[in-house]
């Protein structure tokens, strides 16, 4: 993993939008001043960060079933396939679900991931990354409730369970995180206190949300996320890449335009007014605080908007200082372009590792690829009651 003592991403071109809006200002002008005061100020949150962005959530299931598909042995430890069955009584809904178990002694901490349904997901360097360390992963394909296709319209499995809400695709998704907690809570594989989300791009968005919506992830990594959640919707730039050429990154209007269905129907109202927003991206980071959130970007992918994943991850800070909790803030960059890579993997499992076992942590957090900016907010972390 890279530490950047030589800044190789040229910045061509930066545009702020507007200040970040002050995370720790309830609506009535007073602010938060306490960790227990904040945990009641989310619920003021959650109308911007989680309505107004993807949409009203589906509920929590009326029932689950879970249901052994396949039990092999492995080199590793043991790949089992399960069916989960949930939703309401008279709509269930199905997905599959991949269980790599390590072999280890006792239960192991666990990486939950949506995606399933992208090439890295099979590679075999990826998953050994996670079980070489005593790390069980579980994969599951989201678009199974909820397809990832623009002209799909609101027809599928949990689109059709729950006509009366209005979320999107990665709202759909993130549900499937929590129903494969629930069906891990019924198999008793792994320790349920050390569960991780993660997720790549949209699959990360989707972690990211996910972990937003189910205090049962201990740690949340979504992987370079672009718009729509971890960068930063007030922040345009563009950058020359460490292969020479110049890129941009993606704004509201561009994700709104191509993936609509992503989100909820009230984000797109703000293409090209993103100063007027509610919120940003470090208020969808502070829902994850004070449990542990590492946000992963490539210096490459400037499409992701490295400065305002950055930009964002720096003001949540005050609001884990708040908590007493800074210590579980992480972030990086590594060298390349927009993929999920085994390093980016081998960065969660040293987070859990560090976490958990007290092991030192692997190089390259918190380096920079660029020269960074001025903060643009001036708020700070008030002072504790």
């Amino acid at each position: 993993m890279a530490n950047f003592k030589e800044k190789i991403i040229k910045i061509t071109d930066y545009k702020v939008l507007g200040e970040l809006p002050d995370p720790f200002l309830r609506a009535d002008g007073t602010r938060v001043a306490s960790a227990k005061g904040f945990d009641e100020h989310k619920k003021e949150l959650y109308k911007s960060v989680v309505e107004l962005q993807y949409g009203t959530m589906p509920p929590a299931p009326e029932f689950l079933k879970v249901e052994l598909l396949n039990n092999s042995r492995k080199d590793w430890g043991r790949l089992l396939c399960y069916r989960i069955v949930t939703g309401r009584h008279d709509h269930p809904v199905s997905f599959t679900m991949r269980v790599y178990q390590p072999k280890a002694e006792g239960k192991t901490p666990v990486i939950v991931d949506g995606d399933l349904c992208w090439d890295y997901a099979f590679d075999e360097k990826f998953r050994k990354v996670a079980l070489d360390a005593g790390i069980g992963l579980v994969l599951f394909n989201r678009t199974e409730l909820a397809p990832d296709i623009k002209d799909a319209g609101r027809h599928s499995p949990l689109y059709d369970c729950y006509p009366d809400r209005t979320f999107g695709a990665l709202g759909a998704w993130a549900w499937g995180f929590s129903r494969c907690v629930d069906a891990l809570e019924q198999l008793d594989l792994f320790a349920m206190d050390w569960i991780a989300f993660t997720g790549h791009s949209r699959g990360g968005k989707t972690a990211m949300l996910a972990g937003v919506l189910d205090q049962r992830a201990r740690i949340v990594a979504p992987n370079e996320t672009n718009a729509g959640s971890c960068s930063c919707y007030r922040i345009h730039m563009k950058a020359i890449k460490e292969n020479g050429k110049e890129f941009r990154s993606e704004t509201l209007a561009d994700i709104h335009k191509n993936f609509p269905f992503w989100f909820g129907p009230e984000l797109g109202d703000y293409a090209g007014r993103e100063a007027e927003l509610p919120f940003d991206a470090h208020f969808t980071k502070a829902m994850v605080a004070p449990r542990t959130l590492l946000v992963a970007e490539a210096a490459s992918d400037i499409w992701t908007n490295p400065i305002g994943s950055w930009m964002t991850t720096q003001a949540v800070k005050g609001v884990y200082r708040l908590y007493g909790k800074e210590e579980n803030l992480f972030w990086y960059f590594r060298h390349g372009e927009h993929c999920h890579k085994p390093e980016d993997l081998r960065m969660l499992v040293s987070v859990i590792r560090h976490q958990r076992y007290g092991e030192p942590l692997d190089d390259g957090f918190f380096s920079t690829p660029f020269e960074e900016p001025e903060l643009i907010y001036r708020w700070k972390c008030p002072e504790k009651e």
